[in-house]
């Protein structure tokens, strides 16, 4: 088995730590390694460095040398950012023009988990399963709290491969609060990790089934004709085929892990004061609770905040309730829009 590292991103949702420039994955968030090094390092502790490959933009191929000793033969670089659809069939048909047809996990860089050998026993059941003719397979993770940020996985009751096998029921788009609160409680419900097992020629497949000008598009990019990158729609893979494809399973995964996909994930993962408040950097506060503060470059005072992202570098300052964190996107969407 191979594992692809998606590390093409821009994180916005972390602004403005991270920018276009330097986005998430290139960052170090929540130790001294950044979101990249950790991923590679937890897989090269399983894997050979020949069966590790980064798939990223041009514009960060200099980024990731300087952060990885990665052969350039292991970097499949895309043109343009076209989101994980496009992403991933690039991977497949990739290998498949090299004749190679082996299993892979595509599995994001700024996710969080532990390199405990019994997840790689997951993964290899993964591949085991992968290996039948059209199948794709996701880790879930069992809910422990009701997350509106993340999709779920409603998965049958009847298992496969010594029970731990599940076949996927239905993809739900990320709820309500109402409406995640119901799927803690219910059962054979899952986060979707966002980690995907499969064959490239499984993904060949359902990309000429559902996404034809995406799959005949980059099969001419990959026979030289480098302007049709330019061409292609923004995609998720979710969206693409994961949510149209007949076979389908699911493994759970009872294991601390974490999308770290937006400030508050920090919350999760990094020591609190006593008042609950994450800081990083020079700061100080007074009369202030849960908050999340993050300062690159000057002494911050915070004096009587509550509930509160603020961070603070050269790029750029955020002042943004936490319940509203999902909008930092939307109006940075908005500000680039307004200066086309």
């Amino acid at each position: 088995m191979k594992v692809v590292i998606m590390a093409g991103g821009t994180g916005t949702r972390f602004w403005p730590l991270s920018v276009n420039e330097k986005p998430k994955q290139f960052l170090s968030l929540i130790n001294k390694k950044t979101m990249l090094q950790q991923t590679y390092n937890r897989f090269r502790k399983w894997l050979p460095e020949e069966k590790i490959y980064i798939v990223t933009s041009e514009e960060y191929a200099t980024l990731v040398k300087e952060q990885l000793a990665i052969p350039h033969k292991q970097l499949i670089l895309e043109p343009l950012q076209r989101d994980t659809g496009p992403c991933v069939t690039l991977t497949a048909l990739t290998f498949l023009k090299e004749n190679d047809n082996e299993v892979f996990a595509a599995v994001p860089s700024d996710h969080y988990f532990p390199d405990d050998d019994s997840i790689f026993e997951l993964f290899k059941l993964a591949e085991t399963t992968a290996k039948s003719d059209l199948s794709i397979v996701t880790l879930g993770i069992k809910p422990d709290r009701p997350e509106t940020g993340y999709g779920y996985i409603q998965a049958e009751q009847n298992r496969d491969y010594m029970g731990q096998v599940l076949r996927v029921k239905k993809f739900i788009e990320k709820p309500c609060k109402q409406k995640a609160e119901e799927l803690l409680k219910a059962e054979d419900v899952y986060w979707n990790s966002g980690i995907f097992i499969w064959k490239p020629s499984t993904i060949a497949y359902y990309m000429k089934q559902h996404q034809l000008q995406i799959y005949e598009s980059i099969t001419r990019f990959l026979n030289g004709s480098v302007y049709e990158y330019s061409n292609l729609p923004k995609v998720s893979v979710d969206y693409a085929i994961i949510e149209k494809a007949e076979t389908i399973f699911t493994i759970p995964a009872n294991i601390h892990w974490d999308d770290v996909g937006n400030w508050t994930a920090l919350e999760r993962l990094l020591k609190k004061d006593d008042e609950i408040n994450v800081l990083q950097g020079n700061i100080h506060v007074l009369s202030t609770e849960n908050c999340i503060i993050k300062s690159e470059d000057k002494k911050t005072i915070v004096i009587g905040a509550e509930d509160l992202i603020i961070a603070s570098t050269k790029d750029g300052l955020l002042v943004c309730h936490k319940s509203m964190e999902q909008n930092i996107k939307t109006i940075l969407k908005e500000i680039e829009d307004a200066n086309e």
